[in-house]
């Protein structure tokens, strides 16, 4: 049976209810959020004279709740207008509605009587065939469809999502006993392809496989660092961006989830594993268990392993727990040799090789927790995966992890890893040296662009499932690069389609990718068909190179200056203007010039999470890029009267003005960055290269046509005024300061197309070149080279 999903109901309000509601909702699903009608009235509906029957009451838990996970930060919604996909309802009044929908997805609290409870209510209402899945996360499943229908079990599930629904990609699906296939299949294909989601299929084990090896990694280091003597801050240096981790590390992220939400699932661990040879780990460390009886709990409480507090002069600054004298004082910078000795190595992956031979604290900290973590990985196999790759991509999914525990024994080797794991006093499970034996060096190998995994049943390298049909740049890079610079390189992704694949230092926009971008065209210009910026990394370009823009401007250097901004403007026209399709795949942050190159290419395909906008006026200038040029041409280009045109200019000015930056995809066509029906969002980004390739494919079977140059009809003084006027005020009500008014002054004149006395139609070029001088101009004020500079050294923007 062809099965599609147009509406889905899910069971339950509470943080993670709403947030997989929301997660629906973004992707373009109808939703109906359900939840327990209240049993006691409010002071304030008493005052109003309201009944418990009253429909405001019976929904006020789960409108409440919804409200409340919209507001959070970070957003559960692409947009906040996708709430409107949601409907909210009560258990007492509407499970009837429950025939209407495709999937149910039942999300209450962790009890197994109440879940019983609920899907026997369930059951009297749905219709069969109806997908239903749990998103328990230790609740065995075979306890749980006790006493159901034949059709309820043939079509139950474990869906597990990692919280924030919409931000953590792993998607556990454990299949019920009598769960049919097809069902399998379809949940599996539907959260990978729709959903986002990294799908995992795992076993009915305790906390399945993401949190089993997660918990077990906190849980083992937390012991580790008592013995080694580090501190809360050392710790989270050498457990975040360092081994590619996220900047939170470990204690900050145990503070954000909460200490009593890690103590829940580590004492169901050591309750549920008893043949576990880890299982004394899962016990608390004494600290932990003082922190649990004081509520020292993290963010919710107000403290945990860091606490915010004033100092004596009255300024905010972070203490961090001492886990010996349990007492609160400032966080130290943390500093090591091994880490230093990796400034210069850029590849996370080669890192490791270097940590562990570390002779210092740091580097015993990374022998003793990866030979732990070797070891315990080893020995979950089978009994939480059958495929050891599983467990790599429930950890970069569901935790962050840039590379998985088989993939870090990789970098070290495996050899290595094992004698590391033997120094340590653990044991590694009988396949790994059986591996070695038969003459297997390695977990992965990569044949013709496609990632294998060494199969322990089979003896033998198989492919790693669920990617069929992905481009991954990193299997691909080392066969099928073409051209090559110290920034990038162009890789040939067969069917005459180009990657342009940017590799500086945050992506940024040097003359070495612009140099390949025009490369890239020149090839598809003469020997291809298509080019496609597309990389792999978690953000796609933060935009030009600050430090080299700052120096020339320190220098004086304006003529070398003026050919770089000339440059970059010439190199976005021509993605505009060249005899091929252009296309790019911005992700994550793509700021500045990444913006920009967005804005100029044919299409774009975007991940759904990218951050995209013009944030140039945070370090004292003007999107030179063809950003500020390409925004008044895109608010008159369309047929529009001239009260809406001045509208929109005047949204376009404020956004860059503000630095705006869209908080997804789907935002930033409100902002005017991406267009309808031409621009894509794609929910997984890591099938965005291949979609990419698949419309450039399109475009040239449609016939593709370089567009012809246009003019653009600027306002001049019609609009001028407004923006001047609005600089002023902002100055006046002290919103803005002197250099901002400047700054303002500055874009809305290239805006307005100069001081012009009449709507003119001029073109391009004009508005490029009123742009440059612009940029230019500003680079020659102290206080835009303050900005910069303070940007360069705090990352953060400085309004003086």
């Amino acid at each position: 049976m062809k099965r599609h999903i147009k509406k889905v109901a899910v069971i339950g309000s509470g943080i993670m209810g709403s947030g997989i509601a929301c997660h629906f909702a973004n992707i373009g699903v109808q939703v109906l959020l359900l939840d327990l009608a209240p049993t006691s009235l409010t002071d304030k509906e008493k005052e109003k004279g309201l009944s418990l029957e009253h429909p405001v009451v019976k929904n006020r838990v789960v409108n409440n709740n919804l409200q409340t996970a919209i507001k959070s930060n970070p957003a559960p919604l692409y947009n906040n207008a996708f709430a409107e996909r949601i409907t909210t309802g009560n258990l007492s009044d509407d499970l009837p509605k429950l025939k209407e929908v495709d999937w149910i997805v039942e999300v209450v609290v962790e009890r197994l009587d109440i879940k019983q409870q609920v899907f026997e209510s369930i059951e009297k209402h749905r219709k069969p065939g109806t997908l239903i899945t749990s998103n328990t996360s230790g609740i065995p499943i075979k306890y749980m469809n006790q006493g159901r229908s034949q059709d309820f079990r043939e079509h139950f599930a474990i869906t597990h999502f990692f919280n924030p629904p919409r931000y953590l990609k792993l998607f556990e699906v454990v299949p019920g006993p009598d769960c049919q296939q097809d069902v399998v299949d379809f949940l599996m294909n539907f959260g990978t392809k729709f959903l986002g989601k990294t799908a995992v299929l795992a076993k009915d084990t305790p906390a399945f496989i993401g949190n089993r090896i997660g918990i077990f990694g906190i849980m083992s280091m937390l012991h580790i660092v008592k013995d080694l003597g580090l501190t809360v801050a050392e710790v989270d240096k050498l457990t975040g961006p360092v081994i590619g981790r996220p900047k939170s590390a470990t204690f900050r992220t145990v503070d954000v989830v909460g200490l009593d939400t890690l103590v829940h699932v580590a004492k169901g661990l050591q309750e549920n594993c008893k043949e576990d040879e880890a299982n004394a780990l899962f016990a608390l460390p004494d600290f932990m268990q003082s922190m649990l009886n004081n509520q020292w709990l993290g963010s919710k409480t107000g403290q945990g392993f860091y606490k915010k507090d004033i100092n004596h002069k009255g300024e905010k600054e972070i203490l961090a727990l001492d886990l010996e004298k349990l007492t609160y004082a400032p966080s130290k910078k943390a500093s090591f040799e091994t880490l230093n000795a990796t400034k210069t190595i850029d590849n996370v992956a080669d890192r490791f090789k270097v940590l562990v031979k570390g002779q210092d604290k740091a580097g015993g900290f990374y022998r003793k927790t990866f030979a732990a973590l070797f070891a315990y990985v080893s020995n979950r196999i089978p009994e939480i995966s059958d495929e050891l790759y599983k467990i790599d991509e429930s950890m970069k999914a569901g935790f962050g992890w840039q590379h998985g525990p088989f993939e870090i024994w990789d970098a070290i080797g495996v050899v290595e890893g094992m004698e590391l794991i033997a120094q340590e006093g653990y044991t590694v499970a009988s396949w790994v040296p059986k591996m070695i034996n038969e003459g297997q060096s390695s977990f992965y190998t990569v044949q013709d662009g496609v990632q294998y995994y060494y199969n322990i049943p089979s003896k033998t390298q198989e492919k790693v499932k669920g990617k069929e049909g992905f481009i991954l740049l990193d299997n691909i890079r080392k066969t099928d690069t073409i051209w090559s610079n110290a920034e990038a390189s162009i890789q040939h992704l067969g069917d005459g389609i180009l990657n342009v694949e940017f590799q500086s230092k945050m992506n940024t926009l040097g003359s070495g990718v612009l140099q390949a971008i025009n490369k890239g065209i020149d090839l598809a210009e003469s020997k291809y068909d298509a080019i496609i910026l597309g990389n792999q990394a978690t953000n796609f370009s933060v935009g030009a190179n600050l430090a080299m823009v700052f120096m020339l401007a320190v220098e004086q250097e304006y003529d070398e200056l003026n050919y770089a901004v000339q440059y970059f403007q010439n190199t976005v026209m021509r993605m505009r203007y060249s005899s091929c399709p252009t296309l790019i795949t911005p992700r994550g942050l793509t700021l500045g010039g990444g913006c920009e190159l967005s804005l100029h290419a044919d299409k774009v395909i975007a991940a759904a999470e990218t951050y995209t906008g013009l944030v140039e006026f945070g370090v004292g200038v003007i999107p030179g890029g063809g950003g500020t040029k390409e925004m008044a041409k895109r608010v008159t280009d369309g047929v529009l009267k001239d009260d809406v045109k001045l509208n929109r200019m005047r949204e376009a000015f404020i956004n860059i003005a503000m630095a705006k930056v869209a908080t997804s995809a789907h935002q930033a066509f409100d902002f005017g960055y991406y267009i309808p029906h031409k621009d894509i969002v794609v929910t997984n980004e890591q099938q965005q290269i291949a979609t990419a390739k698949k419309h450039a494919l399109q475009m040239l079977d449609d016939g593709y046509l370089c567009p012809a140059p246009q003019k653009v009809k600027v306002l001049g003084q019609q609009v001028l005024g407004m923006f001047q006027v609005g600089a002023d005020s902002l100055v006046a009500g002290k919103y803005a300061s002197e250099h901002d008014r400047l700054i303002a002054n500055k874009l809305g004149y290239v805006m307005a197309g100069g001081d012009l006395s009449e709507p003119t139609d001029v073109s391009e070029q004009y508005l490029l070149d009123l742009e440059r001088e612009a940029f230019l101009s500003l680079l020659g004020e102290r206080k835009t080279l303050e900005r910069i500079q303070h940007m360069l050294k705090t990352g953060k923007p400085l309004r003086n």
